[in-house]
């Protein structure tokens, strides 16, 4: 059974830096994409960042560009996401995903979804 667990989330304030993670579980990541979602209360879930293991292509959403840094774990089943220059507007649950496409995976059609870890940002 495959689990995506996050963990890292929390509160801090406007201008800090929070990183989140995501340890998968149950099946072998390698040729396959893993990213970020958020959702912000009463918005639709949004696509944050992603990372594709074979060739390490990384895509991130225009809003957190040169703020946000998507990293992987020494072993190919975890994902950080190092957020800096936190914006109130980033509040939301954030959600790890993977999947074996990564297109698809960024269009919101990933394989696999966490649980979702909130953060909170403070004005």
């Amino acid at each position: 059974q495959v689990q995506l667990t996050e963990s890292g989330g929390g509160l801090v304030q406007a201008g800090g830096s929070l990183r989140i993670s995501c340890e998968a579980s149950g099946r072998n990541f390698r040729n396959s994409a893993m990213g970020w979602f958020r959702q912000a209360p009463g918005k639709d879930r949004e696509f944050v960042a992603s990372y594709r293991w074979s060739g390490g292509n990384i895509v991130y959403a225009d809003s957190v560009k040169g703020r946000f840094t998507i990293s992987r774990g020494t072993a190919q089943n975890t994902v950080y996401l190092q957020m800096n220059s936190l914006k109130p507007e980033d509040t939301g649950v954030y959600y790890c995903a993977a999947g074996r496409d990564p297109t698809g995976l960024r269009n919101g059609r990933p394989d696999y979804w966490g649980q979702g870890t909130q953060v909170t940002v403070s004005s």
